[in-house]
């Protein structure tokens, strides 16, 4: 199958290859619901050595720039009590972290999660994190530009490999909030 954005070779439905993702992400496409089918997203194979975004651009797309998301760990505290986001915004904008984010999590002073952290709660790789399969009651900020895509490159859970989305289909995962200017 043709992928719908980039110049891949190859684009598969991501439930027919369940065993190139990391295991929250393919519990995440088994147990799939809503309006967008789960055959909607797509896993295209990709050069984890090429993943630098101008390099990720000029081997698979320029139309890439102006389709693909970041999902980004947050944390912040209160109370002592430590809280945990993921926020997804186009990789061509900034995310409005000690704004938006912060406001959000209702806390006094947000931050990017260290990498060990993310990693670690999440089960993917780090430079592969994706919103489908994270941790059961993780807020998921997803910025309205995103959502209006009609097609998102986002991770898949592993450096290697992407997942195309219509964006759409990311308020479909669990906890998901539409979030105006979440990316700047």
């Amino acid at each position: 199958m043709r992928a719908p954005i980039g110049n891949f070779d190859q684009a598969t439905p991501a439930p027919d290859c369940l065993d190139l993702l990391v295991e929250p992400v393919a519990a995440a496409i088994r147990g799939w619901q809503g309006p967008v089918a789960a055959d909607q997203l797509l896993y295209v194979d990709t050069d984890p050595e090429k993943a630098d975004t101008a390099v990720f651009v000029e081997t698979y797309g320029e139309d890439l720039a102006g389709t693909s998301a970041n999902c980004v760990v947050v944390q912040g505290k209160r109370g002592g009590e430590a809280r945990l986001a993921a926020c997804v915004v186009a990789a061509t904008t900034r995310l409005d972290v000690n704004g938006t984010v912060r406001r959000r999590l209702d806390v006094r002073k947000a931050s990017f999660a260290p990498h060990e952290l993310a990693i670690g709660e999440t089960g993917m790789e780090y430079g592969g994190v994706t919103p489908l399969g994270l941790p059961e009651g993780w807020p998921v900020l997803v910025d309205a530009a995103v959502a209006d895509m009609p097609h998102v490159l986002i991770g898949s859970g592993r450096r290697r490999g992407k997942l195309i989305v219509p964006g759409k289909a990311l308020l479909q995962v669990p906890h998901a909030e539409l979030v105006e200017g979440l990316g700047r």
